[in-house]
């Protein structure tokens, strides 16, 4: 019920995001959608989690705060000035965690939402995993990183929130 709203401000932040790693949003006016988004994602896990009744529901809210903790740390990061490192490291954890959801995802894929959604946790696991060789092992990976960003704002969140919201 919620998942539009989620993925709306994951599409905002992500496409932000992929902005401002291309220079094009300053370090200090970033700052806000991540914030945002990390409250917003984080309510909606809340609530996920106070009605949840299924092991799965609970999954869904502990997936979608790896979200939220990664928006509040790149937010916090911004204003604080440190440099990333330990987002990086926490971005192989999140990579390494939402892998087996892609994986379980894609093999019961029974129609076009579903194949749709474990290629999002496919792509989500790949560019938390850029973001771990970006900022943890500081290789050169900027451009790469900014573009996958973008990408996948666009078309992993911010178009299917659409068309859901106007479904």
């Amino acid at each position: 019920m919620l998942l539009p709203l989620s993925l709306l401000f994951v599409g905002a932040v992500l496409t932000l995001n992929g902005l401002w790693m291309m220079n094009r949003i300053s370090d200090r006016e970033i700052v806000v959608i991540n914030l945002a988004t990390a409250f917003i994602t984080g309510t909606v896990a809340v609530l996920t989690m106070a009605g949840a009744d299924t092991p799965g529901a609970v999954k869904g809210a502990a997936l979608t705060l790896l979200f939220s903790l990664t928006y509040l740390w790149v937010g916090m990061n911004r204003l604080t000035g440190s440099d990333g490192r330990g987002l990086g490291w926490f971005s192989l954890f999140v990579a390494i965690t939402v892998l087996p959801e892609a994986v379980v995802t894609l093999r019961h894929a029974g129609d076009p939402m579903t194949l749709w959604l474990g290629l999002c946790w496919a792509g989500w696991a790949g560019l938390w995993f850029l973001y771990f060789l970006l900022l943890a092992l500081g290789r050169p990976l900027e451009k790469t990183a900014a573009a996958a960003t973008l990408a996948s704002g666009v078309f992993t969140a911010w178009m299917p929130a659409l068309a859901m919201l106007y479904a």
